[in-house]
């Protein structure tokens, strides 16, 4: 089996949702939805996991989520932080909001020389979804990835959400757009674009997998986006925008594997109890111990 690491966005306040959700418990014995993926992951063959989070919360995420994971993973920390500028660039001085998560994977580029996948933090995917993407890698193959979800197991009663909406040719990513506030009618999904959806399309939860080579091209986009945008005050740098440009410019292939798994999370504050409720499911189904790492 080869070396597998899962790279952690966790560095976000989750503005929606109004605090630090990552730390918020969902599992029985004070489990949160990182707990469940780390395991999963474990299951799944991956050897190491890097976290990206702030420095100013390290020790409280330390002892909230990743003292337990001792003896069972390798975990490293990389910190997203505002002033992680290429040479020449300097963060305006009213900018509150991170650069978005092409930036947040790009200050993992020191921690990671082997396939890696990267994950949110404040979402839950299923085991089926670690193991397709393991598997992928474990079996030899060196492309990007991306585990596609089906767009109506992915939404929020509680309001409307973003999704990657994918378009698929020969298991082959050809494009992703990022679509707001989608939610579910009483026949299809309705958005913020002019586009028919039936709840089928494939949508992107940010499970990607890379090589390292991933970095040398967020650097050099990096340099771009900041000409472009750097005095913008709420701008991001966005990893499916860099996947996209990635396929178009011909530079690389992403290889779609699918999951039938159901996502879930928390994007509203409603959100929690409903998590809550589907991770007793799955306990009561054997899928997980009551204790994950107890």
């Amino acid at each position: 089996m080869n070396n597998i690491t899962l790279l952690i966005m966790a560095a976000g306040m989750g503005s929606r949702y109004g605090g630090l959700k990552q730390l918020d418990a969902v599992g029985p014995s004070g489990e949160t939805i990182i707990d469940y993926s780390v395991y999963d992951a474990i299951e799944a063959g991956f050897n190491k996991v890097v976290f990206i989070i702030r420095k100013d919360f390290e020790q409280e995420f330390k002892s909230r989520i990743t003292d337990k994971y001792e003896g069972k993973i390798q975990v490293e920390f990389a910190f997203q932080d505002l002033n992680d500028l290429p040479d020449g660039f300097e963060c305006p001085n009213s900018r509150e909001k991170p650069w978005g998560t092409g930036h947040a994977i790009l200050s993992a580029r020191d921690l990671i020389r082997e396939p890696f996948v990267a994950i949110n933090g404040d979402d839950y995917y299923g085991r089926e979804s670690f193991k397709v993407v393991a598997d992928y890698y474990n079996n030899g193959a060196n492309n990007f990835s991306m585990v596609a979800f089906q767009l109506d197991k992915t939404l929020s009663i509680f309001g409307g959400v973003t999704r990657g909406l994918c378009t698929v040719m020969d298991n082959k990513l050809e494009t992703v757009i990022e679509t707001s506030n989608l939610q579910k009618m009483s026949e299809g999904v309705s958005s913020d674009r002019d586009i028919k959806l039936s709840g089928n399309e494939p949508v992107s939860m940010n499970v990607w997998g890379f090589t390292p080579i991933l970095f040398e091209y967020l650097q050099e986009k990096f340099i771009e986006f900041l000409n472009e945008s750097g005095s913008e005050l709420k701008s991001e740098y966005l990893i499916p925008s860099v996947v996209n440009e990635l396929i178009q410019d011909g530079k690389e292939n992403v290889h779609v594997l699918l999951s039938g798994a159901t996502w879930f999370g928390v994007t509203y504050k409603e959100d929690k109890p409903f998590v809550e409720s589907e991770i007793l499911k799955l306990i009561r189904n054997g899928e997980y111990p009551e204790n994950l790492f107890g």
